[in-house]
């Protein structure tokens, strides 16, 4: 039996963190917060749910599919909403034009991999979904939410000569050499509600106050994810405030505030 909760947090240092980090978050004096995330209850091991915080740029990596990863583990398909924006802040996502395998290997070694990626400008609300294979880096100055597969299988191509491993057999055998299809990055309006994602891994839905009885049809009696943006909401009595995260035994367990954005999660 789902017994609706809060999750547990974690925060982890990056080299890549701020000491700095936009409300309701706080970064312990003199530590550099890259990650905060949620272990994932045993009810739903399939999905991680993290805040990310950059003020330098993440390596230019990829994740397997399901079907690539080493026997026993899960791929990596994930997706990105902005939070904060400075301003001339970008993410990268797959390739401006068709890059060949061989390319692509030169480019990693030589550090032009970065002059290949398709950087984007963002501002809040911008939404990204990361295929498997798609290579992609986070650049400096941002917040972002993001929602995956539980596994933490990473290739790195690139890491602008940081003393961490590389993995150019395992990525270059499985990139994606091409540009990302612009269906997969969507801005979400401020008002609303929006299904962001709808298979084949997890559906995700964007809610400006209670959910639609299309999303409570698409969700069903069955356990999700609750990430209240901007108020809190309440789980079976316990109120889980903005930046924190939930786990529902139903929609039916969950009070939204009025007006109140949040993000609801659930393995397909």
């Amino acid at each position: 039996m789902t017994v609706s909760r809060a999750l547990e947090t974690k925060s982890v240092e990056k080299v890549w963190g701020r000491e700095t980090l936009p409300a309701p978050f706080n970064a312990p004096e003199g530590q550099r917060i890259g990650e905060i995330w949620f272990e994932p209850p045993p009810e739903l091991p399939e999905l991680l749910v993290k805040y990310l915080f950059t003020s330098e740029k993440l390596s230019v990596q990829l994740h397997p599919s399901d079907a690539q990863a080493p026997e026993g583990s899960r791929g990596k398909e994930e997706c990105w909403l902005v939070l904060t924006a400075d301003p001339g802040a970008q993410l990268a996502v797959g390739f401006t034009r068709d890059v060949s395998p061989d390319e692509m290997r030169a480019a990693a070694l030589d550090g032009s991999i970065e002059q290949l990626l398709a950087w984007h400008d963002v501002q809040p609300g911008d939404f990204i979904y990361l295929d498997a294979g798609t290579v992609h880096a986070i650049g400096a100055g941002l917040s972002l939410i993001e929602v995956q597969q539980n596994s933490d299988i990473t290739y790195r191509l690139y890491d602008y000569g940081r003393p961490r491993e590389l993995h150019l057999d395992q990525g270059v055998a499985i990139a994606h050499g091409y540009p990302q299809p612009e269906r997969l990055r969507r801005h979400v309006p401020d008002t609303g509600e929006v299904s962001l994602v709808d298979g084949p891994h997890f559906r995700l839905d964007w809610l400006d106050g209670a959910p639609s009885d299309e999303a409570k049809a698409r969700y069903g009696d069955r356990a999700l994810l609750v990430i209240p943006v901007d108020a809190p909401v309440t789980l079976a009595g316990e109120e889980i405030v903005a930046g924190g995260c939930g786990l529902a035994a139903s929609l039916d367990d969950v009070a939204f505030a009025r007006g109140g954005r949040a993000l609801i999660a659930q393995p397909v």
